[in-house]
């Protein structure tokens, strides 16, 4: 939270368009782009982001992060009041895309919103991804949701197999109308047929595994190294590997090369205990990397960046 803004909208994440209307989409975005001026925050998808796309800080907090603003959330239409809409964006050859499902119309099959059968069809602002290049197939699993090894689901907090629109991918092959991006560590697979296509090129860099190693940790927070808190009264915070990596031959888009590797400690409002409210910072550098639903991060050291 030292580096966010949070903003709570009022409203069922299950229920969506009943409690999203026209006028929060229009508050909600004049407000977002005030203080995205005021204090210098891209106006994009890796940086306007929902509650489900915070990664977890340690792989015991992964099955417990929010999933709100949750599926039916127009995020295209959100970010093209800000002027910020999702398009096509390649300058240059490239291997990234951008996620644009065109979410007042793009009805996925929801589960769970109010019972454990379907859910009242809406506009849903993702697509999912399947093991193989075909619906019938299962979706792709999600280690940190999904402990016991079992596939994700349709379920309506269920984010393991979405792609969520003005997210960033790297295909890795192609079968027919269907597409294989690296997705948590595999290939999740979506449709995205010539005549009406899910993925539109975009530009950007991606990171891969550096040269020799099998695969690199991927984490959920980019604090700063053990070594950074010395001389301080603040305690140590535990930097870990999520349940995550990025094998050799994996590519992810990079989302920001600019993160601060720095802890704020406040536990007081006074200053009331030794070294509240200081800024520990370190010298390991994190790339913030589009990985699965949600954010995450990778030492810079372990990866070498592609542009």
């Amino acid at each position: 939270n030292t580096h966010s803004i949070g903003i709570e909208h009022e409203g069922y994440a299950a229920q969506g368009a009943s409690w999203y209307t026209e006028a929060m989409y229009q508050n909600s975005a004049k407000l977002v782009s005030y203080l995205a001026a005021k204090y210098s925050v891209r106006l994009d998808r890796a940086h306007i982001i929902g509650h489900d796309q915070v990664p977890g800080i340690l792989p015991a907090n992964v099955r417990g992060m929010h999933w709100d603003p949750g599926p039916y959330w127009n995020w295209e239409h959100y970010m093209r009041l800000m002027g910020a809409a999702i398009r096509p964006d390649r300058h240059s050859k490239s291997d990234v895309w951008t996620v644009a499902p065109g979410s007042a119309d793009n009805i996925q099959p929801v589960t769970g919103c109010t019972s454990s059968g379907p859910c009242e069809p809406q506009g849903t602002n993702f697509v999912y991804l399947h093991t193989q290049p075909n619906a019938s197939s299962p979706l792709v699993k999600d280690a940190g949701l999904h402990p016991d090894g079992s596939y994700s689901t349709t379920h309506v907090s269920d984010i393991g197999a979405r792609l969520s629109a003005g997210q960033k991918v790297v295909v890795a092959q192609r079968s027919g109308d269907w597409a294989g991006v690296w997705y948590l560590g595999e290939i999740g697979w979506l449709y995205t047929p010539t005549s009406d296509p899910v993925l539109l090129p975009s530009g950007g860099a991606t990171v891969s595994a550096k040269p020799g190693a099998e695969s690199v940790p991927v984490y959920g927070r980019a604090y700063p190294e053990e070594s950074a808190y010395a001389g301080t009264a603040v305690p140590y915070q535990t930097v870990g590997p999520l349940q995550y990596s990025i094998k050799a031959g994996q590519k992810y888009s990079l989302a920001d090369a600019t993160i601060a590797t720095e802890y704020y400690y406040a536990k007081t409002y006074n200053d009331s205990i030794p070294d509240d409210h200081t800024v520990v910072r370190g010298l390991d550098r994190y790339y913030e990397i589009w990985f699965g639903h949600r954010m995450a991060f990778v030492r810079a050291a372990d990866v070498v960046v592609n542009k």
